[in-house]
């Protein structure tokens, strides 16, 4: 059994000012309200987040999640790292230390941008975290069994994160042979694609379908959705029959 849900579908990329009057800014739709991208997985054996944002607070508490074993991350930028101060809440609640999982380029980020975590002389209050370091192999977390998925992000190694059949990746604009390998079979598979305009470091719609196509699974959602793509309602007509763009709040089991 996996439960995930969406804790935010958008992106940093091209957040607009706030007097912008395009559509999506202007939509009423809840599906166009985009958070930046962040997953909660629960499954038998762990509850665990995928990245903690600018928005991790609000997301949290949108979502009423009050258990967290866990924390993901798949890459250093600010917009998935940036949010891990509040991981004080779980310390407090749960009266441990968060265990954090993320490969030795992020572990040095959080510690350049979170200095104080990690210094000797520990102020009262501060987030408590145990570090563990991730290479390209399966590992376990009570139990169960995750496998990273390298992707590149423009020329920066990113992990995604197969967990049963559910395959979570963001922030990619390539997926070398090797790697899709390990997404086959993935019922539910979750990419990026930001917009219908060429990028330099991510996927845009077109391309993330074709990524898709060639994995073939049942179904998929994207994500990490700019502004300019459109709107929800408009832009989900377009897609193949088994693939959709998620939206914060969207729960999927399997």
């Amino acid at each position: 059994m996996v439960k995930a849900t969406f804790l935010g579908t958008g992106t940093s990329q091209g957040i607009p000012v706030i007097a912008c009057e395009c559509a999506v800014c202007k939509s009423f739709d809840y599906r166009d309200k985009r958070l930046r991208a962040s997953i909660y997985i629960e499954t038998e054996n762990v509850k665990l987040v995928i990245d903690t944002g600018p928005d991790f607070r609000q997301q949290m508490l949108r979502e009423r999640i009050k258990e967290l074993d866990a924390i993901l991350f798949t890459h250093e930028h600010k917009d998935h790292i940036a949010g891990l101060d509040d991981v004080r809440g779980f310390n407090f609640t749960q009266k441990r230390d968060m265990p954090v999982y993320a490969r030795k380029n992020v572990i040095e980020a959080l510690h350049r941008e979170f200095a104080y975590i990690f210094s000797e002389n520990k102020y009262p209050g501060i987030p408590r975290v145990e570090i563990n370091e991730l290479i390209n192999e399966p590992f376990e977390i009570n139990g169960e069994r995750i496998i990273p998925i390298q992707v590149m992000h423009y020329k920066l190694p990113v992990f995604g994160f197969r967990i049963q059949d559910f395959t979570y990746i963001t922030d990619a604009n390539f997926i070398s042979d090797e790697e899709m390998e390990k997404i086959k079979g993935s019922k539910i598979v979750v990419l990026n694609a930001l917009q219908k305009e060429p990028h330099v470091s991510h996927y845009t719609v077109d391309q993330a379908i074709e990524v898709i196509q060639k994995i073939n699974p049942g179904k998929a959602y994207f994500i990490h959705m700019g502004h300019r793509l459109g709107k929800h309602a408009d832009e989900e007509k377009a897609l193949p029959q088994n693939i959709h763009f998620a939206y914060d709040g969207l729960v999927l089991e399997l």
